[in-house]
């Protein structure tokens, strides 16, 4: 295919713009730089939340073979379409995975946003049942990805 000359500047933005969409939507999402870095730490970790609806630090569960940590916020979008699947988790595996949410947002998720190092939002962070670190991920991670990463610890 020959593109001709006077179009190039088109498809060479449309590519630009398309790219720029892609990263957006696969990153999630980061701090709004219209508001400044004191602002947002202030904001920063006010509901850390399990799905269950403690408020309390992941500490792991006797019980528990994952800990399922859930770092973002209340108003992200890719971390708001993680919500379905936390619920899916947490329904469908019951007392071998401990699903928590912290929204880094706010005063009381941000002291969990610095522990566990997050750039980007949404980040899930699993803990084996003595709560080392296994594995990460940053962004949107599906209910059948996330599946795989807990058979790795033997939950079924």
């Amino acid at each position: 295919m020959v593109i001709q000359r006077k179009h190039r500047p088109v498809v060479a933005i449309s590519l630009l713009c398309a790219l720029l969409a892609l990263s957006t939507a696969t990153m999630g999402c980061s701090e709004d730089s219209s508001t400044s870095r004191a602002q947002v730490e202030a904001a920063n970790a006010n509901s850390a939340q399990a799905v269950t609806g403690k408020r309390d630090h992941p500490e792991p569960v006797a019980n528990a073979r994952v800990t399922f940590v859930e770092l973002g916020s209340d108003k992200c979008i890719p971390c708001i379409k993680m919500r379905p699947v936390m619920q899916e988790i947490q329904d469908r595996y019951g007392d071998q995975v401990r699903v928590v949410f912290y929204d880094v947002w706010t005063p009381d998720g941000q002291p969990y946003a610095r522990r566990y190092g997050i750039r980007v939002i949404p980040t899930q962070v699993f803990l084996d049942a003595k709560g080392q670190e296994y594995f990460r991920h940053e962004g949107y991670f599906p209910t059948s990805e996330v599946a795989k990463i807990l058979a790795l610890k033997g939950v079924r």
